[in-house]
């Protein structure tokens, strides 16, 4: 499994960003929500939720991908 310059895998790398991009959206849309139901309109309030829902839900699907990929060779060990 090639590792990029951080010696991880590059699937460990692109899971830890797919989470973090994951959280940090699913932060923002908080704010959507709000801005939605100040406005009046709960249809998309309602959809900001699910959104963000989702993005809660792969967030969480990383991991727990991550947590089974550590420690593996699979994971590619951290450069010391």
């Amino acid at each position: 499994m090639a590792t990029g310059e951080t010696g991880f895998s590059d699937v460990v790398y692109d899971l830890i960003s797919v989470q973090y991009h994951s959280l940090k959206a699913g932060h923002d849309y908080g704010q959507y929500v709000r801005d939605a139901e100040n406005a009046g309109k709960k249809e998309i309030a309602d959809f900001f939720r699910s959104v963000m829902e989702q993005d809660s839900e792969r967030a969480a699907r990383c991991h727990q991908f991550l947590a089974d990929l550590s420690g593996t060779e699979e994971a590619g060990p951290a450069v010391s």
